[in-house]
């Protein structure tokens, strides 16, 4: 183990689960979301320039991610740029899970070698591109099948269920936002669609407006500002204190849930699901999949916006008056955490 603590490989929950996949939701929002607005956003207006710009950024999702995982892993030069061709490599052979995993084994295999001959300029790059080009023609195909039928399970469950299945998306993916992990990359690897996305976008829109709205009394404009358009996650080290704050938003998504899912026949694609509110990516991805129109405006504003807010808003305000969650435990710092106590 000594070996791995000196060439900075840490094996962990934590490394590959938390870091890992924070930074390859990094790397697809450089790529395939931020591609997939432009491309929207050109084919709406009419400017082809857009489009093409647009179509060109999703399609270097594979090298944004390896870079991106390799950068986030600490990985040297050489085998952060070695990255790139690995990342592609498992986009390729295994989709965005295939590129997370090339990502990571090709970056701990390179640090192991880095800087370990005095031929370094060739040794770390190829024991890199090696090491993920080879696990991803070994395993790519398997993790794409495996994530792309987990996806499908759920988007048919959710189609046959959509009282049940709605709830229990929305509640999930809305928590997995908030936690340290990346809501975005889970809806990508499980390329979710259809009223699953449409669930999953409205429990986590839920997380963000529920917890800005919830918190405003703490924070002011600025921090509710922050968790309504940039992340709920701000909120964990609070959660961490008192886990109790996470129900009036939670519960909010739950409750809406069945409405987009029963109702109001809300959908939405991958790279929307897992967004909610941040940057407005969700609703944006939600007028993608079902067309832009007063009606489904008018279902976004209620059910991603209006409805979390009325619902966490009332839930909080009986859970302060009942004394489970007190003046000041929805503190936040947007510069860093806070280490006091509330």
């Amino acid at each position: 183990m000594g070996i791995l603590k000196k060439k900075g490989i840490h094996i962990s929950f934590k490394t590959y689960l938390i870091d890992g996949l924070s930074f390859m939701a990094l790397g697809l929002f450089s790529s395939l979301i931020i591609g997939l607005i432009m491309q929207t956003a050109g084919n709406e207006l009419g400017i082809t320039f857009l489009t093409e710009m647009g179509v060109l950024a999703m399609g270097l999702a594979g090298p944004a991610i390896g870079a991106a995982v390799a950068y986030g892993l600490k990985a040297p030069p050489l085998v952060l740029f070695a990255g790139v061709i690995t990342g592609a490599a498992g986009y390729a052979l295994g989709g965005p899970a295939g590129a997370y995993v090339a990502a990571v084994v090709s970056t701990e295999a390179g640090k192991l070698v880095s800087q370990s001959t005095k031929i370094d300029i060739i040794v770390t790059p190829f024991v890199t591109i090696a090491a993920g080009y080879g696990i991803s023609a070994l395993v790519g195909p398997e993790i794409q099948s495996f994530m792309q039928a987990t996806g499908q399970t759920i988007g048919w469950a959710t189609e046959q269920r959509p009282l049940v299945m709605g709830m229990l998306v929305a509640g999930l993916m809305g928590l997995a936002l908030t936690a340290p992990i990346s809501s975005a990359a889970i809806a990508l690897m499980l390329e979710l669609d259809g009223l699953a996305a449409g669930a999953a976008a409205i429990g986590c829109s839920a997380q963000m407006i529920g917890f800005a709205v919830a918190s405003y009394r703490d924070n002011k404009w600025g921090g509710s500002i922050a968790q309504a358009i940039g992340t709920s996650m701000l909120q964990v080290p609070n959660i961490v204190r008192n886990p109790l704050i996470l129900i009036p938003p939670t519960v909010a998504g739950v409750l809406l849930a069945p409405i987009g899912t029963i109702f109001f026949q809300m959908e939405n694609n991958a790279s929307g699901a897992g967004m909610g509110t941040s940057g407005f990516v969700g609703q944006i991805m939600t007028f993608n999949t079902m067309g832009f129109s007063m009606d489904v405006l008018l279902k976004v504003g209620l059910l991603h916006f209006i409805g979390p807010a009325v619902i966490s808003l009332l839930l909080s305000h009986y859970m302060v008056k009942a004394g489970m969650i007190k003046p000041g435990q929805m503190r936040i710092s947007t510069g860093g955490i806070r280490n006091e106590k509330a």
